[in-house]
């Protein structure tokens, strides 16, 4: 009989990626009894496929055969609910189960970062025994703040449960190296993959694959090589990884090398490789590398694209002025081209200043209604970059009509430990004279050997020396002018934006490693850039 019931369980499972309704069909039509064994393997495939309202007949099920006493069970169904973004039914489940159980806590801290309520889910961290707490209540926390962008929060977190003496694991290291890498803090990769190494985590698969990505991302691409070579074992991920690495650092040519490496070990690449590989070409500029990774994609490794894919496509023809081409890959397609296709087909359009192209493309966006700033943005800016104040007011109404928020533009520098982060037209640092100060010294430097601010950007219908003034204020600026400030000479360090870096900014950082000798790393939400010498790493192809 219980062979009988693991044999259902698992064959539910395998139907996994049917109706979830179908299985309770299929469940009930089989005449067999139905165990906590069937309605686990149910519950775990709605939250896997976010089917709410099936997981609620589950639930209804569960409590009418009386499993409403199973632990386990009952902790499946809160992940279930937290899964599918329902906190209200996950805390009821909750406040119904008996309290101090730790694997129920876990699960319920880790459901209230999922739906974005990590402060929610520090209340009852602390509320906690610390003798009751596990390493997986520390990692449910730690990571579930790092996936709602609390990566400092986590970071102090982790430095408790280590003066705490709770020995981490695998999961905590992976958790941990991964807020590094977001952050793009250094000191701190470099700490963390010390402690891999004396922990002996170092050899595990996930963990070097972890640290790859982190010092690609802390933009050390030299370190992330050499940790990938150091690698007793790679698998898909590790090389996907580095290609990955390679592609947001602009070195395109790399990037394929290590692909057709890859292929000569016998690894096989999945989607995500290839994303890696068209986005090395499409920000390198490799047109017809980029059509060949797509065709190897598609035609030797059988892999149906996805909208990310062919947003690559259209991106590296765009960017290459090929906008007719891109314009006849998007009709051609076999999906309809969502908001961000069209977002990085228009913002192409812009840059090169294809007026007609760029209207259409916009007209299409805004049928589109996108809830994401950026669509928004790069219209206006096209408006505003061709005079056309009316259409700028008009997308500025839409997005007030549509609820939707322009995203603040945020830079952030480390200096002695300390992370300092600047927002546009920020007086809000105890530094902020000193800073503007420096920075209209600086820019009166670069006005000397040339430099002309363009404000060809800048939408608001107001005086040139206005528009001076606020490109003045934008953040990248005022985090490199208090780099400068804060750090002796020859000093290289790293800035982080959390938008794409616009053209002026990008002019000004080039000239500023120029006179002032610096290196300067740039990450924005797109790549990076290594500025020295005055020349840019992207070679101006971004």
């Amino acid at each position: 009989m219980l062979q009988r019931n693991f044999s259902w369980a698992r064959r539910i499972n395998c139907m996994a990626n049917q109706s979830p309704s179908r299985n309770f069909h299929q469940l009930h039509s089989s005449g067999r009894k139905i165990t906590g064994f069937h309605l686990s393997s149910i519950v775990k495939i709605c939250g896997r496929v976010e089917a709410l309202q099936e997981g609620r007949q589950a639930h209804c099920l569960l409590l009418k055969l009386g499993f409403n006493a199973d632990l386990i069970l009952m902790t499946t169904l809160l992940d279930m609910y937290s899964k599918c973004t329902n906190i209200h039914d996950a805390c009821r489940v909750f406040d119904e189960m008996p309290q101090g159980d730790v694997v129920v806590i876990n699960s319920m801290i880790s459901g209230l970062c999922r739906c974005h309520l990590p402060s929610y889910a520090i209340d009852l961290f602390t509320k906690m025994n610390q003798s009751d707490r596990d390493v997986g209540t520390w990692n449910s926390l730690i990571s579930g703040l790092g996936q709602n962008s609390e990566g400092r929060a986590a970071l102090i977190f982790f430095g408790r449960m280590r003066v705490e003496g709770v020995e981490v694991d695998v999961m905590t290291m992976i958790s941990v190296i991964s807020i590094c890498a977001d952050m793009a803090m250094i000191v701190h990769a470099q700490q963390v993959h010390g402690l891999v190494i004396k922990s002996g985590f170092e050899l595990y698969l996930p963990v070097g694959n972890a640290i790859v990505d982190m010092y690609a991302k802390c933009g050390c691409m030299g370190d992330a090589c050499l940790c990938f070579q150091n690698m007793p074992f790679k698998n898909v991920i590790s090389w996907t990884s580095l290609i990955s690495g390679y592609a947001k650092h602009g070195f395109g040519v790399e990037a394929l090398k290590a692909f057709h490496q890859m292929e000569m070990e016998g690894v096989v690449p999945n989607k995500i490789t290839f994303l890696g590989t068209l986005y090395a070409c499409s920000h390198s500029g490799l047109l017809q590398e980029g059509w060949i990774s797509f065709t190897t994609l598609v035609n030797k490794y059988s892999i149906a694209p996805t909208m990310e894919h062919y947003t690559c496509m259209v991106d590296l023809l765009a960017r290459a002025g090929r906008f007719y081409e891109a314009h006849e890959f998007i009709e051609k397609m076999p999906i309809k081209p969502d908001a961000k296709l069209l977002t990085a087909f228009l913002s192409s359009c812009c840059h090169h200043k294809n007026v007609e192209l760029a209207s259409a493309v916009g007209k299409k966006l805004l049928q589109l209604q996108p809830q994401e700033s950026g669509a928004y943005i790069s219209l206006s800016n096209f408006y505003g970059l061709v005079g056309d104040m009316e259409g700028v007011a008009n997308v500025r109404r839409l997005m007030l009509e549509r609820g939707i928020r322009k995203e603040k533009a945020c830079t952030w520098i480390k200096i002695s430990r300390k992370v300092h982060s600047f927002e546009s037209g920020d007086r809000s640092h105890p530094d902020y004279q000193k800073i503007y100060d420096h920075l209209r010294v600086l820019i009166q430097k670069m006005k000397n050997i040339g430099y002309v601010p363009d404000t060809s950007m800048v939408t608001q219908n107001v005086e040139e020396l206005t528009k001076e003034e606020i490109l003045l204020g934008h953040s990248e600026k005022l985090a490199i002018a208090f780099g400068i400030m804060s750090t002796p000479p020859g000093t290289r360090f790293l800035i982080v934006k959390n938008l794409r870096v616009c053209a002026d900014c990008h002019v000004f950082t080039g000239l500023i490693s120029k006179i002032e000798e610096r290196e300067i790393v740039a990450r924005d939400s797109s790549r990076f850039h290594h500025f020295k010498d005055g020349v840019c790493s992207c070679g101006n192809y971004w």
